[in-house]
């Protein structure tokens, strides 16, 4: 039933659903729970572990290399069938544990319900299991009792809830029972509380609503099992790598095979050559190694603390055009600081930030000292004493963190600032008594002794202060208080208010020794006003320069946030953030799809933001062709953290739910390290690039010399066996190394790629064709020359050596396709060095080892047939990096842009 339960009076919410203040009974609630079904979130039908297995091998390049391996043992070639099959099978396992990983958002949405809940059902309170509570049931809630579904208060008492994991409010929020008459956002419904949030304070009774998939979590949950997942770029890309090589060999193969039929070759060497072109086409090394590039990258934006949980994700973040980030505690750090006092009729600056008690206090830029500034130091000493929160140390000891409302701790930590300890003055003014807060009285007092006699220290909200006012401090003096004095705080209220600075004034009343209960009317009309104290969520320093950042790197940012609109633009000023214009949850809500999609890229700020509007702002980001990383930390984040194309999910504050639901956790919450990771992200996918112009160019080098040489000599120069080591043993042996190179250090210099600009772009294919037509064209001839004047046997094993020289030396040229190995550093990436020495020795054995000499068909060479081989690989290396010196941009066309964007 579709009501608006925060619009009706508790009469009427309890008629609406037959219920009563004792409860339902036992019958009625069997009932309805046939009716309405159990209050548990259901989640999607798991995939059998068997079909994920079998799922990996869906894909154009693992048939064709099944083809090959299917070929391979028909002709008897068993070893080479062995290694194909080999490589097929890790890569199918290495998938299986990245995909089994990684759906477990539901299961940990299903834990999050309440085990137990408290109940009123015949008038007597029972304690039951959650699944069985009911739309009309009574249920008791109080102080860390975790709410069983979504109801509407009937009776509260000091009542905080946190709300963050729904609302993204870092606060509690403070409740009450009254209807409310419009139709509000849901973190200003302030009479329901909500399935799977949390009681921070207080006691209340509530009527159930709604259950399970029904409530505003179970929405989420729906929505998580409706978003598609979509494939990553990177996934994309090789996607679509893998249908032209399957072209290509396919192209190969039928030429190959009609050229050797037409040149009388035997039916089974001509089959033996279809096999070797199947090798040669195919990267069989390339998934490994892009897993180990992945894989590596992964750790090394783990020590940047960006923790990523699925490994084709790493690159995504390197193509993103947009960051949408939530402010409390990303761009924000999440600690309340006093930034500005009035008091005494003067402003007062106070500087720091968070809950480091070190700062200064400074009027007109000049630091004073609150020792010496009796009004000061009273404001200062109210806000300690009538405070309940307390400074304390981190787990690791480090200082500080606040144990309390962060409110009070921002107060408690302003004081501190001054030398006024709370232990020390606790001791000097131990409390007596109390008024605790309430939202309906909207102030807080405690009584103290002071000189002989009693005080009672006050503080709350400006208006509420003002008006139990009848004095104020000024100086040492106690004067009146007058109605232009009353001007004067408003006035330096709004000043506050207009810098999103929460603002809270300070009060106290002198009373006789023989007070000792504290109570409204002892504070009622006899307050001394003292000053006004404005604090902020101040954004981070390191995230300003991570903004800039981004704007240098061409990465729009978009501060999406549950808080109020002014606030938002606040920080959005303080951050420098890209100019647009802030549009409110409830402006959101007014708007078609259509009229989103045609505005969105004109807004920088979202405020007062619920749940599910951020899977629509992800959405219409990404209609306009964005590649959009979202950050998020509560449950209501979860599903725009699955939409995104990289979810981002906060490692301190962020719930399980956000964390499954994402594709990376920042360890320490920080928008700067969101920054970070985009610029290891463009660095991986710089070396992927390298790593597959490195592979491609030795595939279709090898392609072209199995394809002169069959023209023209009418034997293969290589056999299949030969060329499966050249691509997994001398290949992928310094791939990885390759794919460890250090970043170049402009990476956060360039423009983001176009999403429709794949890991193959023009320039690049430009650039293999023109380092696999020197390759293959170099082998080719080494064994023109070496086939009539020696056995065959040598003349492949000088050509096979003759093809590992040229990867020897190309991968120095594959570090970057503008600068030249000199200026990366020959030493640069030592991994490459060592790797090449491997590849050496392993060659080496190979060639001159007996048992690889029958495995391979090798025979052992002169030095001066290693000169033949060492000098063409040689030529080639020269040839590239003289090119970089004078041309180092001649291979970057389309590297960033498609090229129909850059013709127009």
């Amino acid at each position: 039933m579709n009501v608006l339960w925060h619009n009706l009076p508790i009469s009427e919410a309890l008629e609406s659903l037959a219920s009563r203040r004792s409860g339902l009974a036992a019958s009625e609630a069997r009932s309805r729970l046939l009716q309405y079904g159990p209050n548990e979130l259901k989640g999607k039908k798991k995939t059998p572990p068997v079909i994920v297995f079998l799922r990996q091998f869906l894909s154009p390049l693992i048939y064709v290399l099944m083809v090959a391996a299917i070929i391979s043992l028909i002709v008897g070639h068993f070893l080479d069938a062995g290694v194909i099959l080999g490589v097929l099978v890790l890569n199918a396992i290495i998938g299986f544990i990245q995909e089994t990983r990684a759906e477990k958002a539901m299961e940990t949405l299903i834990q999050m319900a309440a085990p137990r809940a408290r109940i009123r059902r015949d008038g007597d309170i029972r304690l039951v299991s959650a699944r069985e509570v009911v739309p009309g049931d009574i249920v008791l809630l109080e102080t860390g009792d975790r709410v069983p579904a979504d109801a509407r208060l009937i009776e509260v008492s000091n009542l905080k809830v946190n709300e963050a994991m729904l609302t993204g409010e870092s606060m509690p929020v403070d409740k009450f029972t009254d209807a409310i008459g419009e139709d509000v956002p849901l973190a200003e419904r302030k009479n329901m509380v909500h399935m799977g949030t949390i009681v921070s304070y207080g006691r209340a009774t509530a009527m159930v609503v709604r259950t399970g998939m029904a409530t505003d979590i179970g929405r989420i949950a729906s929505a998580i099992q409706e978003i598609k997942t979509e494939k990553t770029p990177l996934q994309k890309n090789i996607s679509r790598l893998s249908r032209y090589l399957v072209v290509l060999f396919l192209s190969i193969c039928a030429l190959l095979v009609v050229v050797g039929l037409l040149k009388g070759l035997d039916k089974l060497e001509v089959f033996l050559l279809a096999v070797a072109a199947a090798v040669s086409a195919i990267p069989e090394g390339l998934p490994a190694v892009v897993t180990m590039v992945l894989a590596v990258g992964m750790r090394i934006m783990a020590r940047r603390n960006a923790i990523i949980r699925k490994l084709v994700a790493v690159e995504t973040l390197g193509s993103a055009t947009v960051i949408c980030s939530d402010k409390t505690g990303t761009l924000t750090l999440n600690e309340m600081t006093v930034q500005r006092l009035f008091v005494d009729g003067r402003w007062i600056e106070v500087t720091g930030e968070g809950y480091i008690p070190q700062g200064e206090f400074r009027r007109d830029g000049q630091p004073v000292d609150p020792q010496t500034q009796p009004p000061l130091n009273l404001m200062l000493r109210i806000g300690a004493l009538c405070n309940d929160s307390f400074l304390t140390r981190r787990d690791n000891n480090e200082c500080c963190d606040i144990y309390g409302d962060p409110t009070e701790g921002a107060l408690l930590v302003a004081a501190t600032k001054a030398g006024l300890e709370k232990e020390k003055l606790e001791k000097a003014y131990p409390r007596l008594d109390e008024i605790p807060f309430q939202s309906e009285k909207q102030y807080m007092a405690t009584l103290h002794p002071r000189n002989g006699g009693r005080v009672a220290y006050v503080k709350g909200s400006v208006e509420k202060i003002l008006s139990l006012s009848k004095f104020k401090l000024y100086g040492e003096q106690v004067l009146p208080l007058t109605e232009k004095d009353a001007e004067i705080i408003m006035q330096a209220n709004a000043s506050m208010a207009s810098q999103a600075l929460r603002v809270i004034a300070t009060a106290y009343a002198e009373h006789p020794p023989e007070l000792e209960d504290l109570k409204d009317e002892h504070i009622r009309g006899n307050l001394v006003f003292v000053g006004l104290a404005g604090m902020a969520d101040l954004p981070r320093e390191e995230a300003r320069e991570a903004v800039r950042m981004c704007k240098q790197a061409g990465i729009k940012v978009v501060m999406i946030t549950g808080d109020h609109k002014i606030t938002a633009e606040s920080v959005a000023r303080q951050l420098d953030l890209p100019a647009g214009k802030t549009v409110t949850g409830l402006e959101l809500q007014q708007m078609t799809d259509n009229e989103l999609h045609e505005q969105v890229e004109g807004i920088s700020v979202f405020a007062r933001i619920e749940p599910l509007h951020k899977l629509r702002i992800v959405n219409a980001l990404k209609s306009h062709g964005h590649v959009v990383a979202m950050t998020g930390d509560g449950v209501n984040d979860a599903p725009a953290l699955k939409a995104a194309n990289i979810g981002i999910a906060m490692g301190i504050t962020g719930t399980d739910v956000a964390k499954e639901g994402s594709d990376m956790i920042l360890a320490d919450d920080n928008f700067a390290s969101v920054v970070a990771a985009v610029e290891e992200g463009r660095s991986i996918f710089n070396r992927l690039r390298n790593v597959l112009f490195f592979l491609l160019s030795t595939n279709i080098g090898e392609l072209l010399a199995l394809t002169l040489a069959l023209l023209f000599v009418g034997r293969a120069p290589l056999l299949a066996v030969q060329i499966i080591w050249l691509n997994l043993v001398t290949d992928t042996a310094v791939a990885v190394p390759l794919g460890l190179e250090p970043k170049a250090g402009d990476e956060l210099k360039q423009p983001p790629r176009h999403p429709s600009v794949g890991i193959i772009y023009p320039g690049l294919l430009l650039r293999v064709i023109f380092m696999a037509a020197f390759m293959g064209l170099g082998a080719f001839l080494v064994f023109r020359w070496a086939e009539p004047r020696m056995s065959i046997e040598e003349a492949r094993t000088i050509t096979f050596c003759t093809m590992v020289s040229f990867e020897w030396f190309r991968v120095f040229n594959a570090r970057s396709d503008e600068y030249t190995v000199f200026r990366l550093g020959i030493l640069g990436n030592r991994w490459l060095l060592l790797s090449i020495a491997g590849a050496i020795a392993l060659q080496l054995i190979a060639v001159y080892a007996p048992f690889m000499q029958v495995a391979f068909r090798t025979v052992p060479l002169s030095a001066e047939k290693w000169g033949i081989a060492l000098l063409a690989g040689g030529s080639l290396f020269i040839i590239e990096e003289t090119r970089k010196v004078l041309f180092p941009r001649l291979f970057s066309l389309g590297r960033w842009r498609p090229l129909k964007e850059l013709n127009a």
